[in-house]
């Protein structure tokens, strides 16, 4: 995929996620995009490991499921960590 799927894929998967799992991540579409992103890092990777078959098209269902499981990973892990930080103030 290119640069501009992921940044496509990123968005509509961080805004799911985000829906999901509300409250994990405060900010706006920048954040978003960036759960997304790295979400889609993750759940490529982790398909490709466990499944032995990652990210392959755009078009692709495959992809978006896998954003979208990475993408709840991620936020899912930012959620716990920034709990630990408030619990320490």
């Amino acid at each position: 995929m290119s640069i501009l799927s992921y940044l496509i894929v990123g968005l509509v998967m961080g805004t799911l996620a985000k829906a999901i799992l509300p409250g994990r991540v405060n900010g706006g579409w920048i954040s978003t995009l960036v759960v997304g992103v790295v979400g889609a890092v993750v759940g490529g990777f982790l398909g490709d490991l466990i499944f032995n078959r990652g990210i392959s098209g755009f078009f692709s269902l495959w992809t978006w499921l896998l954003a979208l499981a990475g993408s709840l990973v991620v936020l899912a892990i930012y959620g716990v960590i920034k709990g630990r930080k408030s619990a320490r103030s």
